[in-house]
């Protein structure tokens, strides 16, 4: 399951947005900081329209979305990586996620307290990325003199440190360690680190409900920031909260009144798929239809194996359709009648929207 950390100052909405992403959640949201004691945890539906389209044509009994796991991670502050405010506990749990959203203020409210005093988006960023980088640096030195003991006798602990000497340049310098090209080797050495600053990141500009559809000064700020090394997803979570009280219907037209077409969550995750290369194929039956989630460029065996691992050691084909070929025609029928649904082999690679039948051997 993919897992994405929700990070930033104290009072950026961070807590907000989560309760509204994950309903049912707990986490507390008020206006002062630190207010998020321990992560909270919250999974929730990939929305996908596709599901109910493929369950009509089967009459599934049952649709089962793929999900995405929210961790809401206490508000970070200058000296995070020190210790200060709640520091490194909350730097250790976002080791663990796959992805980083980092919620930055765009909204102007006198109301609610900044930590800093005055809203500035990009001066916001940069305490997070540097509290993430001195923990980066910090656990990249210590690993250095460990590893320099190796490096006399052990060509793998040579390549190690090389690596982690490039990184720790790097963030000497200020940079992020996604910023580090390291090749294939290194990179799978370096991966148990869970460093911080080489994890994909979206910065969430959270603004107020009148700048959901135009976005606004600070937003322009922040996409100047990230250039082409991250994804800008613009979010309201004053509207997330509100679209949890109405029905799906009024949502529609609630968000059309607002000038956009889809919630902050649908934003959210289509930004950390893309993000993180993934892709989705269904599978479709009287019993269930499912979504499944695979990394771009995965075989069909390969993608078979996410269902279970005796699908992929004995896989013999997958008869395969795409979703459009196969909403189009009506039926799985239709589809083979127009010759639409092909036998591929080991070599297929697995593309946006496949409907797959599996075959294999026990």
């Amino acid at each position: 399951m993919l897992r994405a950390g929700i990070v930033g100052l104290p009072n950026v909405g961070k807590s907000t947005l989560f309760n509204a992403l994950v309903a049912n959640a707990k986490a507390q949201a008020a206006n002062f900081p630190f207010c998020t004691i321990e992560p909270n945890v919250g999974v929730v539906a990939v929305p996908d329209e596709r599901l109910q389209a493929l369950a009509q044509i089967s009459s599934s009994a049952e649709i089962v979305p793929t999900r995405v796991e929210f961790v809401d991670i206490a508000g970070l502050v200058k000296g995070a990586s020190k210790g200060e405010g709640l520091g490194n506990q909350f730097l250790a749990n976002i080791r663990e996620v796959d992805a980083i959203v980092h919620v930055v203020r765009c909204f102007e409210n006198d109301d609610i307290i900044h930590v800093s005093g005055s809203v500035d988006p990009v001066r916001d960023i940069e305490v997070i990325n540097l509290e993430l980088g001195l923990s980066d640096l910090f656990q990249i030195d210590r690993k250095i003199e460990r590893t320099r003991k190796n490096a006399r006798t052990s060509k793998e602990a040579q390549i190690e440190l090389g690596a982690l000497e490039k990184l720790s340049a790097a963030l000497n310098e200020g940079k992020q360690a996604r910023q580090v090209d390291l090749n294939e080797e290194e990179e799978i050495i370096v991966k148990p680190l869970g460093l911080l600053t080489r994890k994909p990141i979206i910065y969430a500009a959270n603004v107020s409900e009148d700048d959901l559809a135009t976005g606004n000064a600070h937003v322009e700020q922040v996409r100047q920031y990230a250039g082409s090394e991250a994804q800008v997803v613009v979010v309201s979570a004053q509207v997330e909260s509100e679209l949890i009280e109405i029905s799906e219907d009024e949502r529609q037209d609630f968000l059309a009144s607002l000038g956009v077409e889809e919630g902050g969550l649908k934003s959210l995750i289509r930004a950390t798929y893309e993000l993180l290369g993934l892709r989705t194929y269904f599978t479709t039956g009287p019993k269930e239809t499912r979504a499944w989630t695979i990394k771009a460029g995965m075989s069909a065996p390969q993608a078979a194996g996410v269902i279970h691992s005796d699908f992929e050691r004995g896989f013999i084909r997958a008869e395969t359709v795409a979703y459009k070929d196969l909403t189009t025609t009506g039926s799985m029928t239709a589809a083979k009648e127009k010759g639409l649904v092909r036998s591929e082999g080991k070599e297929y690679i697995v593309q946006e929207g496949d409907v797959l039948l599996f075959r294999f051997n026990v």
